[in-house]
């Protein structure tokens, strides 16, 4: 899952090379920070929050079917 919301976001972002994702593995959960680029915080988000709630889908979706329970969080 990682990996998938790696490639979802260095698609998005001007600078690939800036992004850097932490998982953290609590009991129920995982959360996914997500750290990008000042100036690519505002792609990531898109227009109302489309575009990061289009990740948090897609990733929720993928980890609905390894059986696991998925939170991501942008951090600028």
């Amino acid at each position: 899952m990682k990996e998938l919301l790696m490639l979802l976001t260095k698609s998005i972002v001007d600078t690939p090379d800036e992004v850097q994702i932490s998982e953290i593995e609590g009991e129920k959960a995982i959360v996914y920070e997500i750290r990008v680029a000042d100036d690519d915080i505002g792609k990531v988000i898109g227009k109302h929050g489309r575009i990061i709630n289009a990740i948090r889908t897609i990733v929720r979706a993928a980890a609905v079917k390894e059986g696991k329970k998925v939170s991501i969080e942008l951090l600028g």
